[in-house]
């Protein structure tokens, strides 16, 4: 039972995070999934899988609220397409050591950007 407990807590973390920055859930959803048992490549495609139903529901807030701007919609989610298969084929190959090293460098690129923009 504590572990279904310490998920839903971590689960509302990762929502209010995802939420409140537009996306950025899943940079804390990994660590996370991790100390509830998930190995590194299973936390990384786990956290694609719970961010799913936050981000439809923050999304639809924020484009009844006006916030979403549907002209950048088309290229940018065919990007996204694009840049999601690429990392789920490059997730299956490469090795844990490296995921972990990348996703290390984009953790501290993005707060390095937020911190001196």
């Amino acid at each position: 039972m504590e572990s279904m407990a310490k998920r839903i807590s971590y689960g509302g973390l990762i929502g209010a995070a995802n939420s409140l920055f537009g996306g950025g859930g899943g940079m804390i959803a990994v660590p996370l999934l991790q100390k509830t048992g998930l190995d590194e490549k299973t936390a990384h495609a786990t956290a694609i899988l719970v961010i799913l139903p936050i981000s439809l529901l923050s999304f639809s807030v924020y484009a009844w609220r006006g916030y979403s701007d549907f002209n950048v919609l088309i290229p940018t989610a065919i990007g996204v397409t694009l840049g999601g298969l690429l990392g789920a084929r490059l997730l299956g190959t490469l090795q844990t050591k490296y995921v972990n090293i990348t996703f290390a460098f984009l953790q501290l690129a993005a707060g390095l950007f937020l911190l001196f923009r």
